[in-house]
């Protein structure tokens, strides 16, 4: 019988072994990507009671459903008169259309909302661009929902983004709010290398333990992992990876994994040509099991939903084309 040529059986001395976290289970990573779809969102021990991945269709039903959720949440604490916090991101960024539709036709202002931008290109000592400046984090939630929601708008002393000066203080504004009897949302995409934000995989050896891990609220000048890097050179930058800085401010696990509830979204797929990149991601954040080596393995362990495109569950199987 041929020698199997799988990348457990050929990394040792190769380039690859530098290139993955060294706390990488790969033969665990393959275990969940083989799982499918029924094994995949069978309630693992590890997960919360009430969170729950959901499979959609297509890209333009997670849009909706994701903006639901967050429309929901923004809704009900104007309801109980209580102020609320969420962490946002640039990515997944369809949401924000429904949450925009939703708010204007319910009549009901985000004026008791405080956003929390969690991440910003930034150079490695924590510098971002200025915030008008296209490509740039701030400019895009401007143009997705500040701008779009007009008079129901999020007021502009509300709106924090992550950068160099401000990302320190979320923590303490964050608390603040909870103390008023306001809630945290955090709202996430899954990145290639199973990044929260641009809270990257190879930061756990920094750590001696998952609890001093957990107590990380932020990070200026982030060092980007290469698989993230050529993610974002896929999906925003049309391949062109020197136009991607290779740091950036984000918060870290410990204000997303204090979140009271979590709306999570997937949908690296693209069903017109069988191809995807975020198969391995959603597969190994359900069923990975909680390590600071994979930062969205934590997500499933508190209060949410995570809508993902029904192709990424696989099996994930070898498939030349």
């Amino acid at each position: 019988m041929a020698k199997s040529l799988t990348l457990m059986s050929t990394i040792k001395g190769s380039l690859i072994e530098a290139f993955y976290p060294a706390g990488w289970n790969l033969r665990k990573i393959d275990r969940c990507c083989a799982m499918g779809l029924k094994k995949l969102t069978t309630p693992g021990k590890h997960w919360h009671k009430d969170f729950k991945p959901i499979a959609v269709r297509n890209v333009a039903a997670m849009d909706v459903r994701m903006g639901n959720a967050m429309a929901d949440q923004i809704i009900a604490s104007r309801k109980a008169d209580k102020p609320l916090a969420m962490i946002l991101p640039v990515g997944p960024m369809g949401m924000y259309k429904q949450v925009v539709r939703r708010l204007k036709a319910a009549k009901v202002s985000a004026d008791h909302v405080t956003t929390f931008n969690m991440d910003e290109w930034s150079d490695r000592r924590g510098n971002t661009m200025p915030g008008d400046q296209p490509g740039g984090f701030e400019h895009a939630m401007k143009d997705a929902l500040f701008g779009p929601l007009g008079k129901f708008t999020v007021p502009k002393s509300q709106r924090n983004f992550a950068t160099k000066k401000n990302l320190p203080t979320y923590a303490d504004k964050i608390a603040a709010i909870k103390e008023d009897g306001g809630k945290l949302i955090t709202v996430y995409g899954i990145g290639r290398a199973c990044h929260i934000a641009f809270w990257e995989p190879q930061n756990a050896a920094e750590f001696k333990s998952d609890a001093a891990w957990k107590k990380q609220t932020h990070r200026l000048g982030q060092a980007l992992h290469p698989l993230t890097i050529e993610q974002n050179a896929v999906t925003s930058f049309n391949s062109r990876f020197t136009l991607i800085p290779c740091w950036a401010n984000t918060i870290g696990p410990g204000l997303f994994c204090q979140s009271d509830f979590c709306i999570g979204g997937a949908d690296g797929a693209y069903p017109d040509r069988g191809a995807m990149w975020q198969g391995m991601s959603l597969c190994v954040t359900l069923q990975y099991g909680p390590s600071r080596w994979i930062p969205s393995s934590w997500m499933p362990t508190m209060p949410g939903r995570l809508f993902f495109m029904k192709q990424l569950a696989g099996p994930l199987e070898a498939d030349a084309h």
